[in-house]
């Protein structure tokens, strides 16, 4: 899938119909579209072709329980198109999106939905429109989100990787922690799949970062409480805790644009930000968010300690020998 081409006035005119519909005029499915249902589905495919010859597989598994539909609505009224077109603007050239939609495997009847990789503005939002928000939810502190990094490990089939060695990425949102376990069972009765045993967490994470780079993204501060400590302890640093939901797109273009070297730093990337027009505190916000998964990979834009080789060794209470360049500054 994949084919045609975007338009960013198109997808706008779309969105534009829908500002001030509630949520379930725009998501109207009160169960899982037939199309979306995952069982036997063998693969779902991010092709090259002549007009996307450099396909970018960028999955956004959302969270669609009761307490997480305001990043599926921002997404359908607002901030979609934006983040296509600060994708392209970033010089990520044929980017190809396919939405999950998470729930709980447990207690919800729609556990996992699953979209079609998309180039085109209509497409792209037929899948997200398509969701069932189906607002229930699991065991208190949990959801099955270890259902879409399976996907991810064993369902996709993606160019990107085949012909270019570079992983797609798997942007899951959420607010609570995934189980521990990936259930056998449980794989058969929303996929259809057989899979040996049970597995821990840590394998299936493991499994998908072969094929994609998985991020987990928190709504917002109040919320990073309730899962963030064991999230970090599968993905460290891949955790992103944003301080609204509003932050979702520029926080997945920040991490995009320089994993693939469109943007050099986190610095030059909020740089970006303000010639669009993003407000100061945004920007701030968007910031903070990236920071720690930026420093990790030393994109954070904070000069290196520097040694002196040509002074002496210091000694007693002399200063350490390393000095710092220009400060970070935003």
């Amino acid at each position: 899938m994949g084919y045609g081409n975007y338009s960013y006035e198109a997808h706008r005119a779309i969105m534009s119909t829908r500002t001030s519909l509630p949520a379930q005029e725009v998501f109207r499915q009160r169960d899982v579209h037939p199309l979306m249902c995952p069982r036997a589905i063998a693969a779902r495919e991010c092709r090259d072709s002549a007009s996307h010859p450099n396909s970018l597989a960028i999955t956004l598994a959302l969270d669609v329980t009761g307490s997480m539909g305001e990043i599926p609505e921002l997404l359908a009224k607002e901030e979609l198109a934006g983040l296509i077109r600060a994708l392209m603007d970033h010089g990520i050239a044929d980017p190809q999106v396919l939405f999950l939609a998470i729930g709980d495997a447990f207690h919800d009847r729609a556990p996992l939905q699953v979209g079609q990789f998309e180039s085109t503005a209509e497409l792209m939002d037929q899948w997200l429109t398509w969701c069932w928000l189906e607002g229930g939810g699991g065991t208190p502190g949990h959801e099955s989100y270890e259902l879409a990094l399976y996907f991810a490990a064993r369902h996709l089939e993606q160019d990107c990787l085949r012909l270019r060695n570079k992983r797609g990425y798997l942007f899951m949102t959420g607010d609570e922690k995934p189980y521990p376990r990936l259930s056998r069972s449980v794989v058969r009765s929303v996929l259809g799949d057989e899979i040996e045993d049970d597995f821990p967490l840590s394998v299936v994470v493991d499994e998908a970062g072969r094929s994609v780079e998985p991020f987990f993204l928190i709504p917002d501060l109040a919320r990073r409480t309730n899962c963030e400590r064991v999230w970090r302890d599968v993905l460290g640093d891949r955790v992103i805790c944003m301080e609204s939901p509003r932050d979702t797109t520029a926080c997945i273009t920040g991490v995009v644009a320089m994993s693939e070297g469109a943007a050099r730093n986190l610095e030059d990337y909020a740089r970006t930000l303000a010639a669009r027009g993003v407000a100061r505190e945004r920007i701030g916000a968007v910031v903070r968010a990236l920071l720690p998964w930026a420093a990790s990979r030393a994109s954070d834009g904070a000069p290196s300690p520097v040694v002196d080789l040509s002074a002496p060794l210091p000694s007693g209470h002399e200063p350490s020998g390393y000095r710092r360049v220009q400060p970070l500054s935003i």
